[in-house]
């Protein structure tokens, strides 16, 4: 990720009701919190040496603030046995069907595999179709149609076969 797509999803963030950002890759984990002021926070988490362009000298200040919030892991809730959540993969708008006219893509009781379609989240305009990846049955759908969801917030409940 280089400076220049940092700006625009700040960016994106200003023009939106988007509050927090975070993205993942080998080596590299950034997150965007809007601070209290309305203002973006950026904390980045290099894992090891990641070619990071320093030009962000506000976001070092911000991110020696914040990183204690940033650190705190996402919430355990022991999985009940028998049972799997399919999670996001990233920040954005959940969709349940490919269309407002289309029936979802999946509902309670639906048999999915792992390569199974069960959503779609939009995320800066792009619409990225989220698949089972795993064999079972949706129990419970926990998101509804149009909501915000964050990185690695259950979307379904689904009975492991």
């Amino acid at each position: 990720m280089d400076l220049k797509q940092i700006k625009q999803i700040i960016d994106l963030m200003k023009r939106s009701e988007l509050s927090e950002f975070e993205f993942e890759e080998e080596g590299f984990k950034i997150k965007i919190k809007r601070g209290s002021a309305g203002l973006p926070v950026i904390t980045s988490i290099p894992h090891s040496a990641h070619p990071f362009p320093s030009a962000l000298p506000d976001a070092s200040q911000s991110a020696s603030k914040s990183t204690a919030a940033a650190a705190q892991p996402a919430p355990a809730g022991g999985d009940e046995a028998g049972f799997t959540y399919v999670k996001s993969p990233m920040v954005g708008t959940f969709y349940r069907s490919p269309s407002p006219e289309n029936p979802p893509f999946v509902e309670n009781g639906a048999k999915v595999e792992d390569k199974t379609v069960v959503c779609i989240i939009e995320a800066m305009k792009i619409m990225n179709e989220i698949q089972a990846e795993t064999k079972g049955t949706v129990v419970e759908v926990l998101v509804e149609n149009g909501q915000p969801v964050e990185y690695g917030q259950r979307l379904f409940k689904l009975k492991v076969n």
